[in-house]
């Protein structure tokens, strides 16, 4: 039995239809426009209501924040590596391989940034890093219902067969001589980026195509792991963007 909780992360789940809803179980006591809408999306979709006390509620949920809703589903249903690298959006692919990220508010941030920033997939291991719990859910706003997540066994060799299939890998490390936007992104590329505190593992570090880095300019040497991602995420989208732009005009 799995829990997801909060409006947004249990409306996504609804519209992306990949997890079976046993329930849904709702504060007693709410009976705002948005529970309503959220209310009549489980009755289109036949998913039972039930309407219970907040406490209940809080117990399912682990006692953090749900607004006020709980819903009883079936996990989380992980994509093949094959799944996510062939979920390309646009002309070039763009993968986020994760090393071992632990922090359930780390992988929730990152999930949402990468579906904002229109990436096809994000790559996570099997042992030592956080799934998708029920407050990653909720962290992403529901984002990890839609964008496809692959769990592997080994993110060395992972980056090593994203090499194999032409796609550039680029590992973001406080030690690169390269800054983060001197790198041309217009390419089939993956970022890969390490754990809280650690960063990359060194193998993985070496096998990654480019090494580059997030220049720091206060006393604080680097950023979290998930601010980290939104900022070289959307240098890719600037870079990409502006190519099309320049495209457009000629």
């Amino acid at each position: 039995m799995h829990y997801i909780y909060g409006i947004n992360a249990v409306g996504e789940a609804l519209k992306a239809r990949g997890r079976a809803f046993e329930w849904v179980g709702m504060a007693k006591e709410r009976h705002d426009i948005r529970l309503q809408r959220l209310i009549e999306d489980c009755r289109r979709l036949n998913v039972p209501v039930r309407f219970i006390e907040r406490s209940e509620l809080d117990r399912m949920a682990g006692h953090v924040a749900h607004q006020g809703v709980v819903a009883v589903t079936s996990s989380k249903q992980y994509n093949d590596l094959d799944d996510v690298i062939a979920a390309k959006r646009g002309e070039h692919s763009l993968l986020v391989v994760l090393d071992g990220i632990e922090d359930p508010h780390n992988l929730g941030a990152i999930l949402r940034t990468a579906d904002s920033a229109g990436a096809d997939g994000v790559v996570i291991p099997e042992r030592r890093a956080v799934g998708v719990t029920g407050t990653v859910t909720k962290t992403s706003a529901g984002a990890s219902e839609h964008i496809p997540v692959a769990k592997v066994t080994n993110i060395a060799r992972t980056v090593e067969e994203l090499k194999d299939r032409n796609i550039w890998t680029v590992g973001l490390d406080e030690k690169g001589k390269q800054s983060y936007e001197a790198l041309d992104y217009r390419m089939d590329c993956a970022l890969v980026l390490g754990a809280e505190g650690k960063g990359l593992h060194d193998l993985v570090k070496r096998k990654c195509d480019f090494l580059v880095s997030i220049p720091m300019l206060g006393h604080v040497s680097s950023l979290n792991v998930s601010v980290a991602a939104g900022v070289v995420l959307y240098e890719i989208v600037r870079q990409r963007l502006a190519g099309k732009a320049a495209s457009s005009q000629k």
